[in-house]
């Protein structure tokens, strides 16, 4: 089924163009030799639609398999490409919205958005053999994925909130506990000595707690040392407020739901990294500071790689290239574009980072981009256009990360 793509179809075979929507699906089905075998077709997202659309396919498809022309509109078509493509093997193709856009300029209708004309213009490429061939397998590996780690970066923005929450109630509970460094020693909830603290104030009541108290509670080892220090700090802290009981209450469900939370955390991060390891994004994991989950969040949002010609369409997608405007002999360049997904653009930054404080190649090209007074977003925007480049290079070859060939790559082509 491969050899179809670029080529043009047989005129006796079955397209059927689909134009996802959030309740209803618009359905064409078309042959180049008879056109329409039915009218348009509205068909539910839900399982009913689906079964009618199959049958439609069975009565109408023929000797030659049929083609199933999708446009890739974000999670409204991935449960019907996943079931279509189970049902009907190596016959789905996805459309990215800026080839139906292109598609409808050719066919002289650009400015005029219907779902009639999408299903036109997903035909009219169907029927020249574009799209982007889609695998059971790959795909359920590739959702599983997106979805672990969109779920992941919810946790986290949860976690943040809370965590600003619970250092607000401690700081009600014990005004100067919870205080900035400049009061003397910060406290970190998250450390051994926090999670002591929080304790302490749920099971006194909101009372100074005892160096022995605080090591009794710990989740750790505690030294004598930062025991004593945070229990004479809270000894000096003003005494709680009238409502210190319900203020109690407050923490301990705030602190419960913080640690579930964390606990979510571990749980997710684990599984992103069993569910990497069933992708092409598992060698990324060579590259010296980027672990599996840096390389989880970057190969969620960026396989399958074919999807994009070269590197530099890969850079333009997560937002980093400067936004350019030209017209007639007037030429301008502005800042990065922002295009395309926050979460692909923070994957990559973080990629970067990681690579210029454990990759020896990474760590002399920031030196270099440091010696010429960049500043310091200017330096991890450019290193994150060289690890796309690499990173790029690595999913398309599958080829694990080799220090020395790199460097000879890069003198080469004088990078």
């Amino acid at each position: 089924m491969g050899d179809l793509l670029q080529r043009a179809l047989p005129v006796d075979r079955l397209v059927v163009a689909i134009d996802p929507g959030k309740v209803q699906n618009r359905v064409w089905l078309s042959t180049d030799a008879a056109g329409l075998v039915v009218e348009p077709l509205t068909l539910s997202v839900l399982r009913p639609g689906l079964e009618e659309l199959a049958g439609l396919i069975d009565r109408y498809a023929g000797s030659p398999p049929p083609l199933i022309a999708i446009e890739a509109t974000g999670a409204l078509h991935r449960v019907w490409t996943q079931e279509l493509a189970r049902r009907f093997p190596d016959t789905v193709r996805l459309f990215a919205p800026s080839q139906t856009a292109a598609a409808r300029t050719q066919l002289g209708s650009r400015r005029f958005k219907t779902d009639d004309r999408d299903c036109a213009a997903l035909t009219y490429l169907a029927r020249q053999g574009h799209g982007r061939p889609v695998r059971p397998a790959e795909q359920d590996a590739q959702d599983a994925l997106l979805t672990a780690v969109r779920f992941r970066r919810g946790l986290l923005i949860e976690r943040k909130a809370a965590q600003q929450r619970l250092h607000d109630q401690v700081h009600g509970l014990c005004p100067g506990l919870s205080a900035p460094a400049e009061h003397g020693r910060k406290l970190e909830l998250t450390s051994i000595a926090g999670q002591s603290v929080l304790d302490c104030l749920i099971a006194l009541g909101g009372r100074a707690a005892t160096a022995r108290s605080l090591q009794a509670r710990a989740r750790g080892r505690l030294s004598t040392t930062d025991a004593q220090y945070w229990s004479a700090r809270w000894k000096t802290c003003l005494p709680p407020p009238a409502d210190v009981a319900v203020r109690v209450q407050r923490l301990a469900r705030s602190t419960a739901r913080w640690r579930q939370l964390n606990e979510d955390l571990t749980q997710v991060e684990t599984d992103m990294t069993r569910l990497l390891a069933l992708t092409d994004g598992q060698v990324l994991t060579t590259l010296p500071g980027v672990a599996g989950l840096r390389a989880a969040c970057f190969s969620a949002f960026t396989l399958p790689v074919a999807r994009f010609p070269t590197a530099e369409h890969l850079y333009s997608a997560t937002g980093l290239a400067p936004a350019r405007y030209e017209s007639s002999t007037v030429r301008k360049r502005g800042g990065i574009s922002r295009q395309g997904l926050p979460e692909h653009r923070d994957a990559l930054m973080a990629i970067a980072w990681g690579l210029s404080q454990h990759c020896p190649p990474f760590i002399d090209r920031e030196e270099q981009l440091r010696s010429r007074k960049m500043s310091p977003i200017q330096v991890r925007v450019s290193l994150a256009r060289h690890a796309c480049r690499l990173l790029f290079r690595m999913l398309t070859t599958q080829e694990p990360f080799d220090e020395q060939r790199y460097r000879r790559a890069r003198h080469q082509v004088g990078r």
